[in-house]
């Protein structure tokens, strides 16, 4: 069995592929079916993950499950997921650079998920989505304004 790869990012946080994965796609997943935008706070890790959205009203549990089906189907596609950069005037046009850091270089690593999301990252990612596993959405609260959507991925 191949060992899962694990990273330590810049904030000795151990980052899991499959869940940082998994975030790309219900991220847009939510902007596909919603028109919300990316997660406004998302933190991510191993055992379970949470993801917030700028929401203007309280989502339906069909809405919901609509949701975790859209990314379990996106998963099961196996679809590819790659890296490209960029240089900064080009990402200007294409993507939201709002939350990159301050400092940050002037070339932009790009990762794409088949052809379902696209977008600036410096995480660690699964090689295809099929190595996801199955999205469980653990539940989600919603409060004036936001939707914090919680979830695991796996068996």
């Amino acid at each position: 069995m191949e060992q899962e790869e694990i990273r330590i990012n810049e904030h000795n946080k151990q980052e899991y592929p499959p869940m940082h994965t998994a975030e790309h796609i219900l991220n847009a997943t939510m902007v596909k079916l919603f028109g919300c935008g990316r997660a406004v706070a998302a933190h991510v890790e191993r055992r379970k993950s949470k993801c917030d959205y700028n929401f203007d009203r309280e989502p339906t549990p069909e809405e919901m499950a609509e949701v975790a089906d859209a990314v379990n189907r996106v998963i099961a596609a196996d679809m590819p997921v790659t890296e490209e950069y960029v240089d900064m005037e080009e990402a200007e046009g294409r993507f939201d650079l709002t939350r990159l850091p301050s400092g940050v270089s002037r070339t932009l690593r790009i990762i794409r998920v088949g052809d379902y999301d696209t977008c600036p990252c410096a995480g660690a990612h699964v090689k295809r989505t099929g190595e996801i596993g199955r999205f469980n959405m653990l539940g989600y609260t919603y409060t004036p304004g936001k939707l914090r959507i919680r979830y695991k991925v796996g068996l």
